[in-house]
């Protein structure tokens, strides 16, 4: 079976293995958010986040090796990756751990994807575009450098190192995240062409009976 822009999947069933971490994930925003801002747990939010970090390999490696690969699964999991990035972003802008130029080159990635890709892509009947290893590699990149630099908040040796390499995968993990978007255009852009609307196609057809007069 395909799914997802030609993607194969294995099932049409909702709670899958995979697909029950993708909602863990979801559902660990508001804790990491609760814990990070209200209660300023910073260990327990580190946690949250680092198993929010270990669900996104492991639900892409379950899927693949259990056969579980189904149609939401293809859509719930870069939506998970995506909002968590951004909620983890706001909170530790809000903390004033990160800054907020960051919050907003990061969502501008998103921002100019939705508005521009997404919608040509959803009229055509397309939910989502394939997930390739550059935009895995850039969200694995950002999951891990967040619980790195929050624990990078603090004073002496250890968090000045946690900070040093957090930050260093914070700014491969935004290089990457960028690269994947303008990849995920392109391959957009491509699937645009290849399947034209079908007032596209008779006014493309049109106008090559004019030229042909």
């Amino acid at each position: 079976m395909t799914g997802v822009a030609g993607e194969p999947y294995d099932t049409e069933r909702i709670l899958t293995v995979p697909n029950i971490l993708s909602f863990i994930r979801l559902a660990g925003m508001p804790l990491f958010l609760w814990l990070l801002l209200v209660r300023e747990a910073d260990l327990w939010a580190v946690a949250v986040l680092a198993i929010g970090g270990a669900t996104d390999w492991l639900d892409g490696y379950l899927a693949r090796s259990w056969h579980q690969r189904s149609r939401l699964g293809q859509v719930l999991d870069p939506m998970a990756d995506r909002l968590y990035i951004l909620a983890t972003l706001v909170g530790l802008a809000i903390r004033e751990i990160v800054p907020w130029w960051l919050v907003v080159l990061l969502a501008a990635r998103d921002l100019v994807m939705a508005t521009t890709i997404w919608p040509a892509l959803r009229r055509r009947g397309f939910a989502s575009l394939p997930v390739h290893f550059l935009g895995k590699a850039a969200t694995f990149s950002l999951l891990y450098a967040f619980p790195l630099v929050l624990l990078g908040s603090g004073s002496g040796f250890w968090p000045e190192l946690a900070k040093v390499i957090g930050w260093a995968c914070v700014i491969w993990g935004a290089a990457l995240y960028w690269w994947s978007g303008l990849l995920y255009l392109g391959q957009g852009a491509e699937l645009v062409r290849r399947f034209p609307l079908e007032a596209d196609s008779t006014r493309a057809i049109a106008d090559s009976e004019t030229k042909h007069r």
